[in-house]
């Protein structure tokens, strides 16, 4: 028997470690691995610029599947490529503590650049990558010294392309020009609930992208690998342009019953399914996990050509270092990815005085900070004015200058997530979002994956509260507050002041393992006398006594976050008892506190306790206990200058008040 072809038995060994692998774990989706193994193929060992046996080489292309329900595709390109994923571990897959999960997530998996799953995410992280690798080729990169020229690779599906944030993110990539995107979509017509006739056909994808600027082109057979290639490198010489590549496959290709049928989208095959797609392709019908000695010697040279691509570039990174040696330090300031030296002094404080709204006090700090953070980039959804999270002097991010400040448009979707795809290049500090705390609920996939893969990402949301005022219920948060403290791994942080918002911003500079949410008010609030309460930087526990009436255990404890820090400092003045304040910014960071702090702010036999916060009162029990009261919001807000909302729904200091003294009736 002639010997194979080295390329389609390459392809054949993807379609059955996939087949194999679903086979085991009897759960997963086969068909979408099936039906791209060409593309894969093809990215991985002729195309992709990266290297094995170093995957976290910043000069490397990067390769997101958007489409992260074919999982099993990419872990079996890495192992083929030699990435430090064994044949064991693709016998594992889908099991606990593996090192293939049934969607790729960043840190379980060499290779795998950011988590995917959420049908859209990972195609506008994808975008957010393109942004950070463009800011920084404009920082370093000067002509014949090229030292940041990195590629953006993505596979993509139907449904990716359905989902809205697609949409977004596929829009702003096509105004900003960001050439070097390019984006193979799987047009399979088969989805879960069947062909793709039924909720999808009409549209045409290509035109859709062609309209949002992007360069398309079509390829009517993934088999056909001339064709592909072709397409593929036609799309790399569009650098002002991203590129969609349209190719059609068939799912499943070539098992002899599941091809093109919705079953073979989510589940296993079948023994004899497998066994008759292996025939098909000519492999042994009875062999599991099996990788041919030729399939070995075929894609050796991937881990030969990134060894020597890496050396190459270490050599023009040298020369360019030479060429510009100050540019050289400043790129390895970058790569610590933190703040220069000094920010923390740099950091203003603020005299007590008639008052602040704290988005104007996070405007300030962004100005103090931006000396210190050159590579700190991001944006609002088009509420800059109104957020204040511009940096001033800083440009804005268009198709011909990389500026720090990025006009998202009204695109909150596609803006969180595609924060989080900047946040996937190290040497960013802190790329940040920013938009109205109810508009978080746009954002909430984004700020869940932001938090699921520990990515340091601060998120700015002002307009916290019925503060608001006048635009009404429609923009008045109200559960905002507790719906985002239930999302694992995310700080949210509200600060009473404006010494507070400047604590709040330190704190999502230190963190190093998860995104910091810092809600912020519309509405001018006191910024209090440090003299007479405590200093602010109690705020990097997450709460401290602000301050009591008396000395030794006080009578009753009021607990504020935000902007009711002075309602509740009001209150405890009115009342003829040893009360405490204790402003808790940060439900997150005091819980990471010792117990004995902890009982130090919240002594456990001091059971009168209120706390007061402008959003419903679901989850308060934690820290008033059983005989506390929680004085809060548990309605929609109304449209009325702020200071009447908060009277109407009785967010005083009097009733404040009162509800303490009622407890301590109670309790005493």
């Amino acid at each position: 028997m002639p010997a194979r072809d080295p390329a389609r038995l390459t392809i054949d060994t993807i379609r059955a470690l996939a087949m194999d692998a679903v086979q085991r774990a009897n759960a997963g989706h086969p068909g979408t691995a099936m039906a791209l193994a060409p593309v894969a193929y093809l990215l991985y060992r002729d195309l992709m610029r990266h290297n094995p046996a170093d995957p976290a080489w910043p000069a490397r292309d990067r390769f997101i599947l958007s489409a992260g329900h074919a999982c099993m595709l990419q872990y079996a390109a890495l192992h083929l490529s030699g990435y430090e994923l064994g044949v064991d571990d693709l016998q594992q897959f889908r099991q606990w503590g593996s090192r293939t999960p049934g969607h790729p997530e960043l840190g379980h998996t060499p290779g795998v650049e950011t988590t995917t799953g959420p049908l859209g995410q990972g195609f506008a992280n994808g975008v957010g990558l393109a942004i950070a690798l463009r800011y920084l080729a404009e920082r370093y990169d000067r002509p014949r010294n090229e030292i940041a020229d990195s590629w953006v690779y993505a596979i993509c599906s139907d449904g990716d392309l359905m989902e809205g944030v697609s949409h977004e993110a596929a829009s702003i990539a096509g105004h900003l020009g960001l050439g070097r995107l390019v984006y193979v979509y799987d047009r399979n017509r088969i989805t879960i609930d069947g062909s793709t006739a039924i909720s999808f056909d009409t549209e045409d994808v290509g035109a859709r992208f062609a309209a949002y600027g992007w360069h398309v082109a079509h390829v009517e057979d993934v088999e056909d690998l001339d064709a592909l290639r072709a397409a593929l490198d036609e799309a790399r010489t569009e650098t002002r342009r991203p590129s969609l590549v349209v190719v059609r496959s068939h799912i499943a290709h070539p098992a002899p019953h599941a091809v093109d049928t919705s079953k073979a989208h989510g589940a296993p095959l079948g023994e004899a399914e497998v066994a008759a797609a292996k025939e098909a392709m000519g492999l042994d019908p009875e062999a599991t996990f099996a990788v041919p000695d030729a399939v070995r010697e075929h894609m050796a040279v991937v881990g030969e050509r990134g060894a020597a691509a890496q050396r190459s570039w270490e050599d023009r990174l040298a020369a360019w270092a030479e060429a510009y040696p100050e540019l050289a330090r400043e790129r390895e300031l970058d790569l610590a990815g933190t703040p220069r030296d000094g920010w923390r002094e740099a950091l203003p404080t603020f005299s007590s005085d008639a008052g602040m709204a704290t988005r104007d006090a996070g405007r300030r700090v962004m100005q103090a900070l931006q000396p210190y953070t050159p590579t700190m980039i991001g944006g609002s959804a088009d509420l800059a004015e109104s957020t204040k999270t511009e940096f001033e002097g800083g440009g804005v991010f268009a198709a011909t200058h990389a500026g720090r400040n990025i006009a998202f448009g009204i695109r909150e979707h596609a803006m969180g997530a595609i924060v989080n795809g900047i946040a996937l290049e190290p040497s960013m500090v802190r790329p940040y979002g920013s938009t109205f705390l109810v508009f978080s609920d746009y954002m909430r996939p984004s700020v869940r994956l932001s938090a699921l893969m520990g990515l340091p990402v601060a998120w700015v949301w002002t307009h916290d509260s019925v503060g608001v005022g006048e635009d009404g219920p429609t923009h008045q948060p109200v559960e905002h507050h507790m719906a985002l403290r239930t999302i694992p791994n995310l700080w949210y942080v509200r600060p009473a002041d404006a010494n507070e918002t400047s604590i709040a911003w330190r704190i999502a500079l230190e963190r190093g393992d998860g995104p910091v949410a810092l809600a912020l008010t519309r509405q001018k609030v006191p910024t209090l006398d440090r003299d007479a309460t405590a200093p602010a930087d109690g705020a990097l526990r997450g709460a401290y006594t602000l301050w009591q009436a008396g000395s030794g255990e006080p009578e009753v404890i009021l607990i504020a976050t935000g902007s009711e820090v002075h309602v509740a400092l009001d209150a405890a003045r009115e009342l003829d008892a040893n009360a405490r304040v204790v402003s808790m910014p940060c439900w997150e960071l005091f819980e990471a506190q010792p117990d004995e702090y902890r009982d130090d702010v919240l002594p456990p036999a001091v059971e009168a306790r209120v706390s007061v916060e402008a959003g419903v009162t679901l989850g308060w029990e934690r820290w008033i206990g059983r005989h506390g009261v929680a004085v809060g919001i548990d309605r929609f807000g109304a449209s009325a200058p702020a200071e009447r909302v908060f009277e109407e729904l009785g967010l005083t200091a009097a009733a404040v008040a009162a509800a303490a003294q009622g407890v301590l009736v109670r309790v005493g």
